[in-house]
């Protein structure tokens, strides 16, 4: 069962470095989940990834009250953002523009209204 665990966590992992640098794929729920994998599978990974420089203080502060920094909020407001604007210029059809305006709002209301790291 661990073998199970350490690939979704990998799996998850990769997910997340890759959201990165792509507005439209999530990080920190990856890096969330990835955490909660190594956590079964791999006590060095998971250790790892809580101390790293980068993404352990956003993992502890989710993981400790459920708070996302503001520097976060921004970037993702700015993601979310310049993704809706993408499709507005790629003349994306109305309906899916509406499900995106619908889907990216309720993301950006939970964003928004979780506390601050």
């Amino acid at each position: 069962m661990r073998i199970i665990w350490l690939f979704g966590g990998l799996l998850s992992l990769g997910l997340g470095l890759i959201g990165v640098v792509l507005p439209l794929l999530p990080t920190v729920p990856f890096l969330l989940l990835a955490t909660f994998c190594f956590a079964r599978s791999s006590e060095k990974l998971h250790h790892w990834l809580l101390s790293h420089k980068t993404f352990g203080p956003m993992i502890s502060d989710w993981n400790r009250s459920g708070a996302i920094r503001p520097k976060a909020k921004r970037a993702a407001t700015l993601s979310i953002v310049a993704v809706f604007g993408l499709s507005l210029v790629m003349g994306v059809k109305t309906t899916v523009l509406v499900i995106q305006m619908v889907v990216l709002s309720a993301v950006l209301f939970f964003i928004w209204t979780r506390p601050n790291g």
